[in-house]
């Protein structure tokens, strides 16, 4: 972090601990080595919870740091804001005020709880914070920022096109990149098989490429599902996967950073979900929901008449960091609440 008078302290916690999605990132996105690494691991959401709890705790006890800075809607996000709180630490949010209203998902009680318990409320877009005024969060909590995550994305962009991923996969302009792993869309055998079903359809004037983690093709097999005119890859890094998005034709996904990349990128981006807690990807962006895996086919056809024309939000612009760190200097002597 780049500010007078400031020491970062990260403290990896493991919860995504295959070194394809862990180590590799930290290495492309020049993030410096932890400080502390949990290795929590995988488990239940509230396996999960309690470890990195467990482990965190005495971390804050032993550094009592000024701010604690949680990211994001997952399981440790929510668990680092718990410690902390009790711990009588500052907590900022980043990325806060995302809301899909869907409270089956395990991220938006993340997102709620967390968001209840921050001190500074770091929003990556206007809908974001007026979400949070709405449910009574004082202004002088809420400080819009923009999308941290598209600074990454403009940062890495030379290094993604300098990959050769598009190439090593022999992909040109026609390709169609998808990305699935939410487990309403991954662990229902038949939901998952009327997925592929689509995709095979699209295959036959598209080339497909599907990097898949091994659980999802665990459950591809398992469930007997024919992938055949797909091409399903291991996981790839964030640079080739950077890449692959930036040349797409579409990208068929359920993931929320997805939404928010191919908005930034002025990428067609179908999204196989009910809702979104990014609607700012649909109002401004180039995403649109499509939550019948039937209807997929048909959408990426109706490209070759119109494509989506999208608009990248305020604060996309690759300098969301630098105003995070001021606001952070300007509460650093404020009194907590």
């Amino acid at each position: 972090m780049r500010g007078a008078g400031w020491e970062q302290l990260v403290v990896h916690t493991g919860q995504h601990y295959d070194a394809a999605l862990s180590s590799q990132f930290f290495e492309e996105l020049e993030i410096p080595e932890p400080d502390s690494n949990l290795e929590v691991g995988s488990g239940t959401h509230a396996l999960q919870t309690a470890r990195v709890m467990e482990r965190l705790e005495p971390i804050l006890v032993a550094r009592r740091p000024d701010w604690v800075l949680v990211y994001g809607d997952v399981n440790s996000t929510v668990a680092a804001a718990l410690v902390a709180s009790k711990l009588g630490i500052r907590i900022a949010h980043v990325e806060a005020g995302l809301r899909s209203n869907d409270r089956t998902m395990p991220e938006e009680i993340n997102r709620i709880v967390t968001d209840r318990l921050a001190d500074l409320l770091l929003t990556p877009s206007h809908d974001a914070s007026a979400t949070l005024r709405a449910e009574g969060e004082p202004d002088e909590e809420i400080a819009f920022v923009g999308n941290v995550m598209i600074d990454t994305l403009l940062h890495s962009l030379p290094a993604a096109r300098a990959s050769g991923a598009r190439a090593g996969f022999g992909l040109g302009e026609e390709a169609i990149v998808v990305t699935l792993h939410r487990p309403s869309n991954v662990d229902d055998p038949d939901r998952l098989r009327r997925i592929v079903n689509a995709l095979r359809q699209i295959a036959q004037h598209h080339p497909v490429i599907f990097p898949a983690h091994p659980r999802t093709q665990q459950r591809m097999t398992a469930a007997t599902i024919d992938t055949a005119g797909v091409r399903v890859v291991d996981p790839i890094g964030y640079l080739a996967m950077l890449d692959l998005l930036q040349s797409a034709y579409a990208v068929i996904t359920d993931s929320g950073g997805v939404q928010e990349e191919t908005t930034a990128l002025g990428v067609p981006c179908l999204t196989v979900r009910e809702n979104t807690e990014r609607p700012v990807t649909i109002t401004e962006g180039t995403n649109v929901l499509v939550p019948n895996p039937e209807d997929l086919p048909g959408r990426v056809a109706a490209f070759r008449q119109a494509r989506p024309v999208g608009r990248v939000p305020e604060g996309w612009d690759g300098r969301a960091s630098e105003r995070i760190v001021r606001a952070l200097d300007e509460r650093r002597r404020a009194p907590r609440s």
